[in-house]
């Protein structure tokens, strides 16, 4: 490995192209790191049986800690190149999950998820931008979209050992589920050193004899006058050196004519993902079912495995037919259906539940639907609970089901697809990182409000999000131009058209280049030829 990493693994473009999925994997992992205990008593004695606030607390320092990784990405993956910085997220998140695994108070909790939600930030921003700039332009849409698999992977896995671990007694039933997620980050950090650099930060840093040699082993074997390497190899240069003259040289650069415009679509893109409600069917699915009158621990973990299933199966259609299928309409329909879904989950919830005022004892892990009713300066419980209506509690985990098959198939995958596409090069690297801070501002916010929401208003938190999917619906039609199956520079004809308001007037066929266009026809036949090889 004198190269610094194995040129065996560079020459095989899905391994190096899917490796640092591991990074999205985090995400996931993430997601699902509390929704396996919330309702397991160990978990709720140790941490002294925290209700809805402090419990929405602890869920959303996670995702405040990403927040403040992807803001730190811009600069840090600038300064120690892509594949450190992934390398540097693993490492961070392993401290987190220690922290986490040896908690012993709700702070030293809160610490360990801070600490492990900077390394979300930071990979879950660096490992798209290096699978873009390492991956062969033919399979490049496809590995960015693994993104999305792999964070789905993570959520799934995750939850799955927690619930096995929850036929443990004590407190290593949930120690060493939040102690195992170290592993895939060390697998990660350690797996990456054989993993070659991004070509496109070599050049950027004057490095211009390494990124040749590492393009010539990722698209061409080894053969550095191969016509693809060498084309690729131009065209990175005159890339960066735009960037290096025309680039945006601060955030205020994000405002001008032309790219506010689209800043706000990426930025508004990522916070409707969130305001979705796929929080709640991540996060708190477990409070769900229960307010939905599915009793028993095992049959409600059982009952929330499933959807974390149905979310890895349903991304797969997407990441394989996402550019035959388009975005716009992925957006249009899949917000459309997730409103439906939530439309129906709080009117049965609203038809056929109440607030149950009984003695609360034997539900104390129901935190999320403790409703404080303040009468005489008296305090007494209240849960919002469906009871005596087997069919309703079936159809509301039915809808359920749905509503996540409708997200991992339409949304999950192009919230990240469509922010990656739409920016000129001068202001990508800030734009996308603004993008994703749009993301995990959302996600701490719902994190922390949920909670209190489905303890003071009930059914109607289900109400508040499908409002929401239906706005970004709305939105999508009016404001969302379609850009798949087009070339970064295509996009740039797209948006010129103007039509802020009219997405759906925009011509299909705008900017369209003939392969003549791109590489002269002198070279139109070489460079079919190499194409067809990747």
């Amino acid at each position: 490995m004198g190269k610094g990493y194995s040129a065996t693994i560079a020459a095989n473009p899905y391994v190096v192209g899917s490796f640092a999925c591991i990074g999205g994997g985090l995400f996931g992992l993430d997601i699902s790191s509390m929704s396996g205990v919330l309702s397991n008593p160990s978990y709720l004695a140790q941490f002294g049986n925290p209700t809805a606030g402090p419990q929405g607390a602890i869920v959303a320092s996670m995702p405040a800690g990403s927040l403040v990784g992807a803001l730190l990405v811009s600069k840090l993956a600038d300064w120690l190149g892509r594949k450190k910085t992934i390398i540097l997220s693993g490492w961070i998140w392993v401290i987190g999950a220690i922290i986490q695994c040896a908690s012993v108070d709700r702070g030293m909790l809160v610490v360990g998820r801070l600490i492990a939600g900077l390394s979300v930030g930071i990979a879950s921003t660096t490992v798209p931008l290096y699978q873009s700039e390492i991956t062969a332009p033919a399979i490049r849409g496809r590995m960015v979209s693994l993104q999305q698999w792999s964070i789905t992977w993570g959520i799934m896995l995750q939850y799955f050992v927690q619930f096995g671990c929850s036929y443990i007694n004590g407190k290593a039933s949930f120690r060493i589920p939040w102690g195992l997620q170290a592993i895939p980050a060390i697998v990660l950090s350690i797996g990456m050193l054989w993993f070659p650099e991004s070509p496109r930060w070599l050049i950027d840093h004057g490095r211009e004899a390494e990124a040749l040699e590492i393009l010539a082993d990722v698209h061409a074997h080894g053969d550095a006058n191969n016509d693809l390497v060498q084309l690729e190899f131009a065209e990175i240069k005159e890339q960066v050196q735009f960037e290096q003259k025309e680039g945006a040289k601060s955030y205020a650069d994000l405002l001008k004519p032309g790219i506010a415009r689209r800043v706000f679509l990426g930025m508004s893109l990522q916070a409707w993902s969130q305001l979705s409600g796929m929080n709640i069917m991540m996060y708190y699915i477990t409070y769900v079912f229960q307010g939905a009158g599915l009793s028993g621990r095992r049959g409600n973990l059982i009952a929330s495995a499933v959807q974390y299933v149905l979310n890895v199966a349903f991304t797969v259609p997407a990441i394989i037919y996402i550019d035959k299928w388009g975005r716009r309409p992925m957006m249009i329909i899949g917000f459309s259906l997730m409103a439906m879904w939530l439309f129906l989950v709080g009117g049965l919830q609203g038809g056929f539940g109440h607030w149950d005022r009984s003695d609360p004892s034997n539900r104390k892990s129901t935190l999320a639907f403790i409703h404080l009713l303040y009468t005489n300066r008296t305090i007494s419980l209240a849960v919002w609970l469906i009871t005596g209506h087997g069919g309703v509690t079936r159809a509301i985990i039915v809808f359920s089901y749905l509503f996540v098959c409708s997200f991992a198939i339409t949304i999950g995958p192009t919230s990240w697809t469509y922010p990656a596409e739409i920016f000129p090069m001068k202001v990508r690297a800030k734009a996308v990182s603004m993008s994703t801070a749009s993301n995990w501002a959302f996600n701490t916010a719902l994190a922390f409000a949920v909670p209190p929401g489905l303890a003071n208003i009930g059914f109607v938190t289900y109400f508040i999000f499908g409002i929401f999917n239906f706005i970004a619906a709305i939105h999508v039609i009016f404001m969302f131009p379609e850009t798949g199956r087009r070339t970064l520079e295509e996009v740039e004809a797209v948006f010129e058209q103007g039509h802020v308001f009219t997405a759906w007037k925009v011509d299909p066929n705008a900017g369209r280049k003939t392969i003549d266009d791109i590489v002269g026809k002198d070279r139109k036949s070489s460079f079919n030829d190499e194409k067809e090889k990747y």
